[in-house]
């Protein structure tokens, strides 16, 4: 079983989280082969919005979003035993490394790729482009909601929702550099077409990842359309 998780760039701030995550991610990898791609978060949010007030366009601004994604998941190399040594850039490189993965209990990480996606995205391109069995969206909020419920407090959670209501629902989004939306229209259009079962988790406590791996979340399960 192939397991793809998109790790937020918030779980990047302090060492103590990210050793936290590697350990439960090793232990994933023991059973599961295990594809990480990591998120920017607040310092990538920072330097974009830098980037902007010195006139930078969205494109450079994507790439300094990317640059950082990249440092994070040199950051969780750095904590994972058995990860291969260097972040990969390439979905071609990536598959092919994985091969035997479960054996050698490798984990693969990688960071953006190219301008116009966010990780979410990259992520579930990965997950379509090596056949996983799931996808898992680790974030700062417990699954998908009809409106942001950090400003709107009387948002709704959904525990489930098609593919194709999750496009619909992430439609009216902006999508630029450095965006906190938790899954943007372009991953939703790729969950929607590759059919990979999706979980949107909060990934405040580690362990909830391994739990979502093995069925068990408190989260939003997102299935192909019946």
């Amino acid at each position: 079983m192939k397991v793809v998780i998109s790790l937020s760039g918030i779980f990047f701030e302090d060492a103590t989280r990210i050793k936290q995550i590697a350990e439960v991610l090793e232990e994933i990898a023991k059973s599961y082969g295990l594809y990480i791609v990591t998120g920017g978060g607040k310092i990538a949010r920072d330097r974009i919005k830098i980037a902007r007030e010195l006139g930078a366009n969205e494109t450079i601004c994507d790439y300094i979003g990317i640059a950082l994604t990249r440092v994070n998941a040199k950051l969780l190399i750095s904590a994972l035993r058995n990860a291969h040594p260097e972040p990969f850039s390439d979905y071609n490189e990536v598959a092919g490394a994985g091969a035997g993965l479960v054996e050698e209990a490798r984990i693969s990480v990688m960071g953006g790729v190219s301008p116009g996606y966010t990780t979410d995205a990259v992520a579930a391109i990965l997950a379509e482009y090596i056949n996983a069995d799931l996808f898992i969206d680790v974030t700062s909020v417990d699954g998908v909601y009809d409106a942001d419920p950090r400003r709107y407090p009387e948002a709704k959670k959904y525990d489930k929702l098609t593919a194709k209501e999750l496009v619909a629902l992430t439609a009216k989004e902006e999508l630029k550099a450095g965006s906190r939306i938790v899954i943007d229209p372009v991953a939703a259009k790729i969950i929607e077409r590759s059919r990979v079962k999706t979980i949107v988790i909060d990934g405040s406590n580690p362990r909830d990842i391994l739990n979502a791996v093995q069925g068990k979340h408190h989260g939003t399960a997102i299935n192909p359309d019946e």
